[in-house]
């Protein structure tokens, strides 16, 4: 067969895995949004076989004997040899799992998020126990079917963000606790910034009005992006030009919708301005976790927390809930909305506090698949932790360990990329803003300007390059969690006088 004969075999199977997890990818949008939960175990059962299906197109012997040939072969070009270098490792970790042990595994995830969202409903733990504990119990049995020399923490971590370890995340988080522990003890400390006003009643057809306006602003077109609503906010794409978001609206939270939407529509974004030749391959589905969240962070945080951005839409928001804001100032609001307190959710929080949200992840998961911590009494192992790192009694599960949807479909080893992100996304800017006057421009309903930056420097690529290349292509230097920590320090001191 020649290499041309190969190629087409090869872009025939990719078609055909794409089919799946396009069909996947929507009974799972469905599944989290609209559809009615009498009738999940019949839709659980089915998506599962479909994921079956999908495991034995991924796991025909005859592609993986394609994919190694093509891994080898001199006459396939660099972009090709990528994308099928990155296939092969994905089968070779799938395949070696026997497949009804992986359907079974994909059955016991979708009732395992059913479970979370009945447990959260009723803010009881012991609800999800069970589910989570056959969950880990399953992870660690599919992961020990790899045959690797890393631990399976290290393997997961690694899946969501390729060549991090436990040993590299620990140094990371290190040097986040080093600087950020004593800032959040000085901020607390100081005089408190009012917020009382963010938390007043705001009447969720009201938000949706003005989110209209927002996604008018992000340029979010319909022709290739739609919102929703669910528990807890996502985004999933089934192609560049299908690209789902979620928000949730909280009546007693004005800007809680406002920044899940920028955070939600960051990621969309990102999914949508990869190269459309890369559509449908694993170019464009397998960023790296941490790119992603440094897309989505970046938006949420180093834009829509920005004085530039409020400028324009503060006249607006105001407008939309005159009683509740009518005499609230702009510096006001701003200060109100980059204040930081130590708080519950993760979701919810502040730039200073939120990476210990995410630490205390880190650390329970490490506890969990090194043996130290286990799923019984859980839930009280998370409330030490929060008291211990940022100081608040957790009052019940629903804002405590119920909180975030991850866990209930064994995304272990996700958490931590959410801190690396938005320090990669510190890094990102310090560029940016040597290009653009990022300001001028988010004051004059110019977001898309913003966003075409970051698609011709970040987004067309995909995964084409690893985060440590794409890092050094964008800035000129390797990754340095000093332009994140430089960054918080140099905003709370100023914001809180210290």
């Amino acid at each position: 067969m020649t290499t041309q004969e190969k190629l087409k075999q090869y872009r025939d199977w990719i078609f055909k895995c794409s089919a799946y997890r396009m069909a996947l990818n929507i009974i799972g949008i469905d599944k989290q949004t609209v559809a009615p939960s009498a009738g999940a175990a019949y839709r659980d059962e089915r998506s599962s076989y479909l994921a079956g299906e999908l495991f034995s197109l991924e796991t025909d012997p005859e592609i993986i004997a394609l994919l190694k040939e093509l891994k080898d072969d001199p006459a396939v070009d660099a972009e090709t040899k990528r994308a099928v270098q990155l296939y092969y490792k994905s089968v070779m970790d799938t395949m070696c799992i026997p497949k009804e042990e992986f359907v079974a595994y994909q059955k016991l995830c979708n009732e395992s998020f059913d479970a979370w969202i009945l447990a959260k409903s009723k803010a009881d733990y012991s609800i999800f126990e069970p589910y989570l504990k056959r969950v880990i119990e399953s992870q660690k049995k599919l992961y020990g079917y790899r045959e690797s020399d890393q631990s399976v923490y290290d393997q997961m971590l690694d899946d969501f963000e390729p060549g991090m370890t436990q040993e590299k995340y620990d140094a990371f988080f290190a040097a986040l606790k080093e600087r950020l522990v004593p800032l959040i003890r000085k901020v607390t400390a100081a005089k408190q910034i009012r917020e009382d006003f963010l938390h007043l009643e705001y009447p969720v057809e009201e938000q949706k009005k003005f989110m209209n306006e927002l996604l008018t602003y992000l340029h979010f077109d319909p022709s290739w992006g739609y919102q929703n609503e669910s528990e807890h906010p996502f985004t999933s794409s089934t192609c560049e030009n299908d690209c789902r978001t979620t928000t949730k609206y909280i009546p007693n939270s004005v800007v809680s919708a406002i920044f899940s939407t920028v955070h939600e529509v960051g990621h969309a974004y990102y999914e949508h301005d990869v190269d459309p030749k890369y559509d449908g391959t694993i170019l464009s589905e397998g960023i790296s976790s941490g790119m992603h969240e440094s897309q989505s962070r970046l938006c949420e945080n180093y834009l829509a927390r920005t004085e530039a951005f409020w400028r324009y839409h503060y006249p607006k928001l105001k407008a939309q809930f005159p009683k509740q804001l009518g005499d609230v100032s702009l510096e006001d609001f701003l200060k109100a909305v980059n204040a930081s307190k130590p708080s519950f959710i993760r979701t919810e929080a502040d730039e200073l506090t939120y990476p210990m949200h995410v630490l205390i992840r880190y650390e329970i998961e490490k506890g969990l698949f090194n043996g130290t911590i286990s799923t019984e009494g859980l839930d009280k192992t998370w409330n030490a932790k929060y008291k211990e790192y940022l100081g608040v009694d957790v009052p019940n599960a629903k804002v405590g360990i119920l909180q975030d949807v991850h866990w209930s479909d064994g995304s272990f080893g996700y958490f931590p990329t959410y801190a690396l992100g938005t320090a990669f996304a510190a890094q990102f800017v310090h560029t940016m803003r040597k290009e653009l006057d990022v300001d001028k421009l988010l004051e004059n309903n110019q977001y898309d300007v913003v966003m075409g930056w970051l698609k011709e420097h970040i987004h067309k690529y995909g995964c084409r390059y690893d985060a440590p290349e794409l890092m050094k292509l964008v800035t000129g230097e390797d990754f340095d969690v000093n332009y994140f920590l430089d960054y918080i320090e140099e905003k709370y001191t100023k914001l809180y006088q210290l």
